[in-house]
């Protein structure tokens, strides 16, 4: 999971507008029930966004609509501040009152600066990096646990580390981890409440009708949870996004009515596809039942229905929307990025959350949250009853951020862009190979680009599809030992468009009963602003390591140049693969696939165990570590 994100608005599409969006899933025969989608009003939000933030903050519509149209203006301000300022920052976020986006920044020249390009400064005591490792010596007081200790992360309007802690469970430990944090002085500020938040699945009793984004679906028997946003895989079979606490179980026959009359898919297809734990909490149910359609249209309970163009990011103080079976269609304001929260038991700590104001309830878990046109988030958890304007933190509603599920499991969202694509995506860049055993070839390539989204590539021997991949790699199975073969690859987007086809690859496969000697973990890890994402894999091959060494990295990261990549040998040998280059510099992402050669050591060994070490140097940035492997 997650690759979990800082809040950069990731743009797709013309325009942000603070709101509703939503991919909707609906049965064939509930289609004429749907409202149509509403023209957005002075080409800015949504109809439904309008009316939602309105009764939220007890405004005008005409005052609502003013302010997500600033609200959007915030976003494109803070993509547009140079890397060096966004670096510099201890936090960014949008104003209601002022109309604009503040930035929290340490010193005047920085403050000038960020008024010279429209945002207005706040100066802090604390940079963020001072904050970060308030936070990083907070989590590591929590340590696997203490009793009572709900939720911590950064408070960006206020300039400290906010720490949650629920009064009924206090025991003597908590009060020790207390002293503790409280000697990290005043950039910790502990909160104490009555009570804390729970992720929100149904009380029994909760059923409905047909599904739709928003509205009930069934996990077997289970109390009902509610659908997310409808995506694709590179396959283009059907799938759709909810909450991964509603996913636990695998292979659980989903339902998209009351009555578990009406099957519309698998939960969990295989075990794989879902996450609620340290990674984020969200789940994948494979649409199955020819009956049921994705669209790309949200259900707004009674106001226009909102059409989906993208995903984004949301920012502190964003105006955003939800649609759940219970709680119907809230709006509030987002009042943390990246909080985490402890929820005990077998779930423990689920970390990178979006905490709100708008209202929730049981049952509400898994639907889609909204910032304009744009899905933005899952929900996840919240109070036990729903609170108007609430200012207890415990009494905020939570999503989990969209876009890190979307990249867990390579899939698409589904949008309202319409069934006319007949562009083809982009050749797929610099075809290589990562390795080869006696019966194995693992490839790699540069992703393709597409106007509408790439779902998948083929990789081909001559003019046969010998693999299907939803990522820029993989590896080709059951060839023949001591054989030269040359691959190519392709590129397919949602409409069945291919590209045209890479040079071939040309690679010899090792000679017979050598053994294997690719080592692959394809665990995901977060890469998060100054720590370090470790990955290992232990290698059962015999004799000195090859000269060189390979090493394949497949991620995702927005500032290439901000990385550490480190192999560590199992001698302890460090071999650098790439280094910050400490200083300022120009950002280019890391291109999703990666290959690195070193040379051993004389008398290094191949067998053993060798770790990834990838260290995040700079601040604002987001990545995820999908999978690596290693040729020894």
């Amino acid at each position: 999971m997650n690759s979990h994100q800082k809040a950069i608005a990731v743009i797709c599409g013309s325009t942000l507008a603070a709101g509703a969006l939503a991919t909707t899933l609906s049965g064939s025969s509930a289609a004429a029930e749907r409202p149509a989608p509403a023209a957005h009003q002075d080409g800015g939000a949504p109809e439904a966004t309008v009316r939602g933030v309105a009764k939220a903050f007890g405004i005008s519509p005409r005052a609502a609509r003013t302010e997500l149209m600033q609200q959007d203006q915030a976003h494109r301000v803070f993509s547009s501040l140079p890397r060096e300022l966004r670096d510099q920052l201890a936090g960014h976020w949008f104003d209601p009152a002022s109309g604009k986006l503040t930035v929290a920044v340490n010193d005047a020249k920085d403050a000038e600066q960020a008024r010279a390009r429209g945002a207005n400064p706040k100066v802090v005591p604390r940079s963020q990096a001072e904050l970060e490792r308030l936070l990083s010596s907070v989590r590591e007081a929590a340590g696997s646990g203490v009793p009572g200790v709900f939720s911590w992360g950064i408070d960006v309007k206020n300039n400290v580390v906010r720490v949650n802690v629920s009064r009924p469970a206090k025991t003597a430990a908590t009060e020790r981890f207390l002293a503790t944090v409280r000697k990290l002085g005043g950039g910790v500020q502990v909160v104490t409440t009555a009570s804390q938040q729970r992720q929100q699945s149904a009380d029994p009793g909760l059923l409905g009708g047909t599904v739709h984004t928003g509205d009930p679906w069934w996990p077997g028997a289970e109390t009902p949870c509610s659908v997310g946003f409808g995506v694709t895989d590179s396959a283009g079979a059907k799938h759709l996004l909810t909450a991964g606490h509603c996913t636990n179980d695998a292979n659980q026959p989903a339902y998209g009515q009351s009555g578990q009359q009406n099957k519309l898919g698998t939960s969990n297809v295989g075990g794989t596809h879902t996450v609620n734990g340290r990674e984020g909490d969200m789940g994948l149910v494979s649409v199955t039942e020819p009956s049921w359609n994705l669209t790309g249209s949200v259900n707004t309970w009674g106001s226009p229905a909102v059409s989906v163009t993208g995903s984004a990011e949301a920012m502190v103080g964003d105006r955003v929307c939800h649609s759940g079976n219970t709680s119907k269609w809230q709006c509030g304001e987002v009042r943390y990025t990246h909080k985490s929260i402890d929820y005990g038991g077998n779930v423990g700590v689920v970390e990178d959350l979006t905490w709100t104001t708008a209202c929730s309830l049981g049952g509400d878990s898994g639907g889609g949250w909204l910032l304009g046109d744009k899905a933005v988030g899952l929900h996840e958890g919240g109070p036990a009853k729903c609170v108007t304007n609430p200012t207890n933190d415990n009494d905020l509603s939570i999503f989990q951020p969209v876009n890190e599920a979307l990249a867990k499991w390579n899939v698409q969202l589904v949008t309202a862009r319409g069934s006319n694509d007949t562009q083809a995506p982009t050749t797929p860049g610099s075809p290589r190979s990562t390795g080869a055993t006696d019966t194995t070839v693992s490839l790699a390539w540069d992703a393709s680009t597409d106007d509408v989204g790439v779902t998948g590539y083929d990789v081909l021997n001559g003019a046969t599809v010998v693999k299907s991949a939803s990522g820029t790699s993989a590896t080709v199975t059951g060839l023949t030992p001591n054989t030269e073969y040359s691959f190519t690859v392709r590129a397919t987007d949602a409409a069945g468009n291919k590209s045209a086809a890479t040079a071939p690859v040309v690679v010899k496969t090792a000679p017979g009963g050598g053994g294997g000697r690719v080592f692959t973990n394809g665990t995901d890890y977060p890469i998060r602003d100054f720590a370090v994402a470790t990955s290992a894999v232990k290698s059962d091959a015999t004799g000195p390591a090859a000269s060189p060494i390979t090493v394949g990295v497949v991620a995702k990261h927005t500032c290439f140049e901000d990385l550490n990549i480190t192999l560590v040998s199992p001698t302890g040998r460090r071999y650098a693969l790439a280094q910050w280059p400490g200083a300022y510099y120009d950002c280019t992402p890391f291109a999703s696939n990666k290959t690195f050669s070193v040379q051993p050591a004389a008398g290094e060994p191949a067998g053993g165990t060798w770790t990834l070490r990838i260290g995040d140097n700079g601040y604002g940035d987001t990545g995820v570590l999908d999978s690596w492997s290693i040729t020894v």
